[in-house]
């Protein structure tokens, strides 16, 4: 995910099981770019609300960017505590920066590895292929569908595979308005832009 395409919205995500029915809900309101000395940074308020919709539990996250690295640095704000929490999220990837250039869409591959304390001492990382990328344009939208295979290793050893079919729907100025991830199993999350 881009800063710019989170940059001073509401993003609504809901997950749902494989009849449908609404499980939670989570509400993230990001804040601005700040550009800083070699760096960018967001602040995005996350709020979780249960199956009720009653809020649970909410928390401030500071999203770090170092273009140069291509990493991300998330620092973990709680509202009960306010002494940081951070952990590294480095990053390589094959055409990640043209995910969502609509006149060539390719396959993304992405690695990531999480270095910071325990994560980093058992190898943590992810590989992330978003292959069979199709689109579809109109005068006030695109779509684009995809799979994607998430595989997450511990200790240099496949822990987790998820597999989604995922359709996007972006506006014509390239910035995303919907996703929707579905398992295998037929359960789903959405995601709203506004």
């Amino acid at each position: 995910m881009f800063l710019e395409q989170i940059e001073g919205r509401t993003i609504i995500r809901e997950n749902f099981n494989d009849k449908g029915v609404l499980l939670n809900k989570q509400l993230f309101e990001a804040g601005k770019i700040t550009k800083k000395k070699d760096y960018y940074e967001i602040i995005v308020t996350t709020t979780l609300f249960d199956v009720n919709k009653i809020v649970k539990e909410k928390y401030i996250t500071t999203y770090k960017c170092e273009p140069e690295k291509f990493s991300i640095v998330l620092f973990v704000f709680p509202f009960a505590n306010p002494k940081s929490k951070e952990t590294e999220i480095s990053s390589k990837s094959i055409n990640f920066k043209e995910l969502y250039n609509i006149e060539k869409l390719e396959n993304v591959d992405l690695e990531i590895s999480f270095d910071s304390g325990l994560l980093n001492f058992f190898g943590s990382k992810s590989k992330i292929k978003i292959y069979n990328r199709k689109k579809e344009i109109n005068n006030t939208s695109w779509s684009i569908t995809s799979k994607i295979s998430i595989k997450a290793y511990a200790f240099g050893i496949k822990v987790k595979q998820l597999n989604y079919y995922l359709t996007e729907k972006l506006d014509t100025n390239g910035l995303l308005t919907y996703q929707k991830f579905i398992e295998n199993d037929g359960s789903y999350f959405t995601m709203e832009y506004k």
